[in-house]
């Protein structure tokens, strides 16, 4: 399996990247020089504007000449496009690459500000988006696991990438399935019996979701947990101080006010304390 889990080579496509010569993005830019070399990858360099000035090509520059300089092994590639930030990412990615985003800017592309560019990125994208949030000592987290966020058969990718992710990355991969059950639901009061039956449904419906991931990784640690909680989003956000990484589908609800992600995706995105991947749900 690829990294999407349909089936390839990790080295597949590019990690496009973005920037805006802010502090946040330099750290999104060493994520995905840092993710291009372990995959194998070549890197772009996007910078996004409607507006042509000389600090562009130095802001491109000095980013590309930071990927040179601590990972010289990567192909950088610079790329100025006349686009707004979210178009110049959605529309540079190719079926097989990796978007990355940082999870603030300097507003504008200049607007890397989540809530804005990375929101939209997310919403829009065909392909991976990783938002690099969290504070940089990820990597330092003695055992944490790339963390897989998963309810149904509509998170196959999510759990595939996270497989490799964590293969690559030499450490355990950890699928967690979160669910809720609303108690006394119309006049009649559940048991415990019910409960019971729900989480052993839930326990048995992520097992079969991960038999086929523990055949096609052997040898990586991977461990199963079915969680009942009363939020979902602040479960997951929780996990996410003890994770190199959170990977999970991109929910879009239809016809939703406000936001184009559903509320836990938009949460994670938000709040998370590591960096987060979306994967587009088919």
């Amino acid at each position: 399996m690829d990294d999407n889990g349909n089936g390839g080579a990790v080295g597949r496509g590019r990690v496009v990247v973005g920037t805006d010569g802010s502090d946040n993005s330099m750290k999104a830019v060493l994520w995905a020089a840092h993710e291009a070399a372990v995959r194998h990858r070549p890197l772009v360099v996007v910078y996004g504007t409607q507006i042509i000035i000389d600090v562009t090509r130095e802001v491109l520059d000095k980013a590309v000449a930071r990927v040179e300089k601590e990972y010289p092994e990567v192909p950088a590639t610079p790329m100025l496009i006349m686009a707004t930030a979210a178009e110049s990412l959605v529309e540079t990615a190719g079926d097989d690459d990796l978007l990355v985003v940082g999870s603030r800017g300097l507003g504008g592309f200049n607007a890397l500000l989540l809530g804005s560019v990375g929101l939209r990125v997310a919403a829009r994208s065909r392909v991976p988006v990783v938002v690099v949030r969290g504070t940089g000592d990820e990597a330092e987290r003695p055992g944490a696991p790339v963390v897989a966020a998963v309810r149904d058969d509509g998170d196959r990718a999510a759990l595939y990438f996270a497989a490799e992710a964590a293969k690559l990355r030499a450490v355990p991969l950890h699928v967690v399935s979160v669910w809720k059950f609303l108690q006394n639901v119309g006049s009649m009061a559940t048991t415990a019996d019910d409960v019971n039956q729900v989480a052993r449904g839930e326990r048995e419906a992520t097992s079969r979701l991960v038999t086929p991931v523990r055949e096609d990784f052997a040898g990586l640690d991977i461990t199963e947990e079915t969680v009942r909680a009363t939020s979902v989003a602040g479960t997951l956000v929780e996990m996410s101080g003890r994770a190199v990484l959170l990977v999970m589908g991109a929910r879009r609800p239809r016809n939703r006010l406000g936001s184009p992600l559903g509320y836990v995706t938009h949460t994670l995105l938000q709040h998370s304390a590591c960096p987060v991947t979306v994967i587009p749900r088919v």
